[in-house]
């Protein structure tokens, strides 16, 4: 099978990028500890065995390595708290800001990208749901939908969030509904029957759906980012929620590896590809909400609970900073190391699945 060009580029770009992301990571630790006094013996370009030396700044070595991808930190006394100047012998405050700092060097970097969307394109206008694609031969096609659409209700329910129409819509498979939509400010009523078994990377009514935009200033960018940032944080948190409720369907939001987030990424250059042949998406959109999404996910994830995660971490210095008592460094690197080995087989499941049933955005 031969591999053509675009999909080798396409496929370097998301190594770096995912790299980059990593790397800002580890920055964000690095950052933190040398802020606080904290020794780190070992910066890294890319995952060991260690190739060479670059140069070496104070007490910390600058190294490349092997595996070209993201980058690590190596804090002296990482695990150690009988080692006088490293992580695990410093304060519970100390710890816990040096462990912040990853995650937070992550969020910082998606609002950073999602303000650069924003002064481009502009920020969406979240509570308006517009048509951006129409496939031919599909429900919406054949019910007189066009690109630029915006859709105001479904059976009488009104509509303010994309989510709002996929809910309305998965609600009535197979039943004819009555939509409402708004065209050059006219308003319409299109008849509809959103389809049980659509054709894989289509949906039920066989639309593209996204926001309009809206101009934005500079000064303004920021806190809409922030406002994303926040949306994105409270949809994770409620994730679980949406599930048992029956609000979300669990193969739309199921965990994506590298090989899925890959998938994702091919697909978003793609629609960006195609963005010049219509006046309704905009250029660049869809990779720089990616970028942004993915950056502020991995602060995020990494905040969670998880033994050898930020959060797993997190979770043993709260006792300290509360009940003034250390949990024992032996049982803490003990459930690391275990929580480690679990997230490698979720991660080994996860890609599996990810390879078997590919992504594709609806």
């Amino acid at each position: 099978m031969s591999i053509s060009v675009s999909f080798l580029i396409t496929l370097v770009e998301f190594f770096v990028v995912l790299g980059l992301l990593l790397f800002f990571h580890e920055f964000g630790h690095f950052i933190v500890s040398r802020l606080l006094k904290v020794e780190v013996e070992e910066f890294g370009f890319g995952f060991p065995p260690r190739l060479v030396k670059l140069f070496r700044i104070g007490k910390t070595d600058f190294t490349l390595n092997l595996i070209p991808f993201g980058a690590f930190v190596r804090p002296k006394g990482e695990n150690d708290p009988n080692v006088p100047g490293g992580l695990a012998s410093a304060s519970p405050w100390t710890r816990l800001a040096v462990l912040l700092g990853g995650p937070f060097m992550n969020v910082l970097v998606g609002l950073i990208i999602f303000s650069v969307m924003f002064v481009r394109i502009g920020a969406p206008i979240t509570n308006v749901v517009q048509v951006i694609e129409v496939a031919a031969s599909t429900p919406a096609a054949t019910a007189g939908f066009k690109p630029g659409d915006v859709i105001q209700s479904v059976n009488g329910q009104a509509i303010t969030s994309t989510q709002g129409l996929q809910t309305a819509i998965q609600n009535n498979l197979g039943k004819t509904v009555e939509v409402v939509i708004q065209r050059d400010g006219q308003t319409s009523t299109l008849n509809v029957t959103p389809r049980l078994n659509p054709p894989k990377g289509q949906g039920p009514l066989g639309i593209v759906m996204g926001n309009p935009y809206k101009p934005v200033p500079i000064y303004q960018a920021l806190p809409e980012a922030g406002s994303m940032a926040y949306q994105q944080a409270y949809q994770l948190l409620l994730l679980p929620v949406h599930l048992i409720e029956g609000q979300a369907n669990p193969s739309d939001t199921r965990i994506v590896g590298p090989v899925g987030m890959f998938d994702i990424y091919s697909q978003a250059v793609q629609l960006d590809s195609a963005a010049t042949s219509t006046p309704i998406q905009q250029p660049a959109v869809n990779v720089l909400y990616f970028i942004g999404t993915i950056s502020v996910a991995l602060g995020l994830t990494n905040l969670l609970p998880i033994p050898a995660l930020d959060g797993g971490r997190i979770l043993f210095v709260l006792p300290e900073l509360i009940l003034r008592k250390r949990v024992p460094a032996q049982y803490e690197n003990f459930v690391h190391l275990i929580g480690f080995a679990a997230l490698l087989l979720l991660m080994s499941y996860i890609t599996l699945q990810d390879v078997m049933h590919p992504i594709v955005m609806p």
